[in-house]
C-alpha cells in the first residue's frame, strides 16, 4: 500500500498529454506520495504546446526543452528516458510516474520496475496494452478522479488498472 511520504518523479511527455489534466494528475499522484521532481518534456517553441505555459508555473513543473532535430523522430521521448535513468541512479526515489500514451516507454517502465521502483502511468484510452500492463498502476486521463480498481484481465471499459509485477 502506498504511503504519503514516498518520493516520486513525475515525468510528462507533453507531446502526448493535455495540459488540462495536470491538476487532476497531481491530485491522484498525491495518494501515492509526493511528486518531488516534476518535469515536462517537449519543444516549447512549438505552438502546439502553448497551453502548457501557465500550467507549468502554476504547478511547479520544470519545462525541459527538447528541439526536434529531425521531423517525426522521438527526441522528446529520448530526453525523458535519459533523465529517468539519471534520476534512477542519482536520487533516492521511491517511484516514478510516466505520463504518456506512448508504448515506446514500456522498456523504461520495465527497467524502473526491475530496479525495485513502482511506476505509475497516466495516459489516454488509446495507450497500448504493453505500456499499461508494465506499470504498477495505470490511470486513464479521460476519467481521472472516477477510477475503479480492477484486475488487469478485466480492464476493458474500466478506468484504473492496478496489478502486481512479476
Amino acid at each position: 500500500m502506498p504511503t504519503p511520504g514516498r518520493r516520486i518523479a513525475l515525468l510528462i511527455d507533453a507531446d502526448n498529454v493535455s495540459h488540462g489534466k495536470i491538476a487532476a494528475m497531481l491530485a491522484e499522484l498525491s495518494k501515492y506520495g509526493t511528486a518531488n521532481i516534476r518535469r515536462a518534456y517537449g519543444d516549447w517553441t512549438s505552438s502546439s504546446l502553448k497551453g502548457w505555459t501557465s500550467r507549468l508555473h502554476e504547478h511547479a513543473i520544470r519545462p525541459i526543452q527538447q528541439f526536434s532535430y529531425s521531423r517525426g523522430k522521438n527526441a522528446t521521448d529520448i530526453a525523458l528516458v535519459i533523465d529517468a535513468m539519471e534520476l534512477l541512479y542519482t536520487q533516492k526515489l521511491d517511484a516514478f510516474c510516466i505520463a504518456s500514451s506512448d508504448a515506446d516507454f514500456t522498456p523504461l517502465v520495465m527497467q524502473l520496475r526491475a530496479n525495485g521502483h513502482d511506476v505509475y502511468g497516466f495516459g489516454e484510452r488509446k495507450t497500448p496494452d504493453p505500456f499499461v500492463n508494465a506499470c504498477t498502476t495505470f490511470l486513464y486521463l479521460d476519467r481521472l478522479g472516477e477510477e475503479v480498481e480492477v484486475d488487469a484481465l478485466d480492464r476493458g471499459a474500466d478506468d484504473y488498472v492496478t496489478k502486481p509485477f512479476g
